[in-house]
């Protein structure tokens, strides 16, 4: 890598290894990024997952028992009954408000995915020398803030996440070929 002269003049003793270090940090930053962003889209992907799951028994119970109150005169007890499995189904599912939170979680890994960009470009591409700890600080600022509004994802949301950035989900073919 060049050590590019500041506008003041040569680099000083030490600039390589501060940039170095910069870049490592830069490293870090798209790192995490990169697993943030996979373990929020499986976590979008679980509350979808559960949405559905809840949300087609609920219509269909509550179908089958509006169908047996008007078909059966006998069948007001089982309807009676379905209408209440209906009823607890689409309050958990208004509880857990799956749409949202996966509405929620995926809007936080596009979040990550921005920075793991911005990361990767700011380290890739040549910065001036006094731009790389700015463009860091900034980078930073802005991963904490997404920390801050992400839901916690649980553990097997990580462990597929790991496993999909591990198989090369988060690799560009240009980077394979640039080896």
């Amino acid at each position: 890598m060049d050590t590019a002269a500041s506008p003041a003049g040569p680099p000083s003793p030490g600039t390589e290894a501060r940039r170095r270090a910069l870049h490592a940090e830069f490293r870090r930053l798209e790192e995490s990024a990169t697993y943030s962003a996979q373990t929020q889209f499986e976590q979008a992907k679980r509350w979808r997952a559960l949405h559905w799951a809840l949300g087609i028994p609920t219509t269909l119970l509550a179908a089958v028992a509006g169908t047996t109150a008007l078909v059966e005169s006998a069948g007001g007890t089982a309807a009676g009954i379905l209408a209440l499995l209906s009823a607890g189904l689409g309050a958990v599912l208004t509880t857990v408000n799956a749409p949202q939170r996966a509405g929620q979680a995926a809007a936080s890994a596009n979040a990550y995915l921005e920075i793991q960009t911005a990361a990767r470009q700011h380290r890739e591409i040549d910065l001036p020398d006094w731009a790389l700890p700015e463009a860091l600080a900034a980078l930073t600022a802005r991963r904490d803030e997404q920390n801050a509004k992400a839901e916690v994802p649980g553990m097997r949301a990580y462990s597929r996440a790991k496993a999909n950035v591990g198989v090369g989900t988060q690799t560009y073919a240009v980077d394979e070929n640039a080896g």
